[in-house]
């Protein structure tokens, strides 16, 4: 089974530091929750899926961890 995004392209748009990787994927996935919910009960993906898309498409990115 192969996961996508691959995780080392993930680590590699968040400075190479899985835990930046990690902290930027679950504030964006609470997000999602907080702001997508109906949109989630319907969707195939879950909101944590959804946050490390963004991240690999670059829609998300280290620097928004500051804002």
């Amino acid at each position: 089974m192969m996961i996508e995004p691959p995780i080392d392209d993930l680590e590699k748009k968040a400075g190479g530091n899985k835990y930046i990787l990690s902290v930027l994927a679950s504030k964006r996935a609470k997000e999602i929750e907080t702001t997508r919910r109906a949109e989630l009960a319907t969707a195939d993906k879950k909101a944590i899926s959804i946050a490390l898309d963004e991240i690999n498409e670059g829609k998300i990115t280290a620097s928004d961890l500051n804002d």
